[in-house]
């Protein structure tokens, strides 16, 4: 099945801030999430079922590219810094899939 990448302004302004390498190592991941969605490791949501996490290292941070599958679309939500634990991941993904 072919998958449609699509981002939320919440990823968008995210990207923006960053550089060009960071940039560059995000895409890479999209293009390998894009092939295989089902690849890296679910996340557990009380709310989201099919939501997805890729590690990063972006700028020294600890960062995941978090992300969701509803066919026939792959929509990239948001970077989410592991410092915060993942208490703000179901307020971010409620966010930023709903725009």
């Amino acid at each position: 099945m072919s998958f449609q990448i699509r981002t939320t302004r919440l990823f968008l302004d995210q990207v923006k801030k960053l550089g060009k390498e960071s940039r560059k190592l995000i895409g890479s991941k999209i293009d390998l999430v894009k092939e295989n969605p089902y690849r890296f490791k679910r996340i557990h949501s009380k709310r989201f079922l099919r939501a997805f996490r890729v590690r990063l290292s972006l700028e020294g941070k600890e960062t995941r590219l978090i992300y969701a599958v509803i066919k026939p679309n792959i929509i990239i939500a948001c970077l989410l810094e592991r410092k915060n634990d993942y208490r703000d991941l179901e307020k971010m993904l409620a966010i930023a899939l709903r725009n």
